[in-house]
């Protein structure tokens, strides 16, 4: 028996010539260490793709294990970090110093924090879906941050058709010219006659990108999640008690936003960030109303930027 195994990829030439822009593996499961804003690494399950490109149009392919392997090692033995993704597409690169002169990953993972109640402080867990897209051409690292965010949105026009209805239902129930009784009053706005209508709210999703420059030291997952909540004022809870969900009620109230509102919110609230080179905002809100969504879509506007 032969001690020595055949090697297809390395022995034969391609089919036909051809450069490749991208040859590698998508959809690999694995966990992984991930380091965000100088907390201590978490574990998550996330799945990964890993590309190069193929420069040389005669070679057959490129190393695929090459590439499994120093992803593997990455789960194994280390963390996620700026620092530690620049280090693996260099590494990559240099697995392919023949064939490539470009590397891609993309890791897909839900980013898990435990997050306080509005009143109470009764804690509970909201998953953050993430996405980390890095780049590297010969000594050009570029590093994309994508969250998904979810929280409510109440329509204005719906907010302002109810209080009309309120308005009228008091005229009906108030003769003009009577003599008001505060008691009554009161106790009539707390009953369904009082309150005959209420605006129509929705779940609602902030999908935010960012592309990170040097500047940033840390993986800055939680300093956006918390910049688009305080931006839209209005994230959706975990565990609640009726004190919570009254406070909800109330900033869903006070904060009455069209998707172009909620859009305007995140560009005010991510352009002074100088650690950001760019950004991309879609905002959707899954109507209540309607069989579609409302949707708006913002960029930094840099040119050569995301589009929108």
């Amino acid at each position: 028996m032969s001690s020595s195994m055949p090697d297809v990829a390395n022995s034969a030439f391609a089919q036909k010539e051809g450069l490749l822009d991208w040859v590698g593996m998508s959809q690999i499961e694995l966990p992984l260490m991930v380091s965000s804003d100088n907390q201590t690494a978490r574990q998550v399950s996330a799945k990964a793709e890993a590309f190069v490109n193929l420069t040389d149009a005669k070679a057959k392919g490129i190393h695929m294990s090459r590439l499994y392997l120093l992803l593997d090692e990455l789960s194994v033995n280390g963390e996620v970090t700026l620092a530690s993704l620049k280090q693996l597409l260099d590494e990559f690169l240099i697995s392919h110093d023949d064939l490539s002169n470009q590397a891609h990953l993309k890791l897909s993972f839900d980013y898990h924090l435990r997050r306080k109640s509005l009143i109470s402080g009764k804690q509970g867990w909201k998953a953050y879906p993430v996405v980390l897209t890095a780049r590297q051409e010969d000594d050009n690292f570029e590093l994309e941050l994508e969250l998904n965010v979810p929280y409510s949105s109440t329509c204005p026009c719906s907010a302002a058709l109810a209080r009309q209805l309120i308005q009228q239902a008091f005229n009906d129930n108030f003769a003009a010219g009577e003599s008001l009784d505060k008691e009554a009053v009161h106790a009539w706005l707390g009953t369904t006659q009082g309150i005959v209508a209420t605006p129509h709210s929705q779940r609602s999703n902030a999908q935010v990108k960012v592309k990170l420059t040097n500047e940033n030291q840390y993986l800055p997952i939680i300093e956006i999640i918390d910049l688009v909540e305080q931006a839209l004022q209005t994230p959706v809870q975990a565990a609640v008690k009726r004190e919570d969900e009254q406070e909800f009620a109330r900033l869903n109230g006070q904060n009455l936003m069209f998707c172009e509102d909620a859009a305007r919110r995140l560009q005010h609230a991510l352009t002074p960030r100088d650690e950001f080179a760019d950004f991309w905002v879609r905002v959707n809100h899954y109507e209540s109303l309607h069989a579609h969504d409302a949707v708006a879509v913002t960029t930094k506007g840099v040119p050569g930027g995301f589009k929108p």
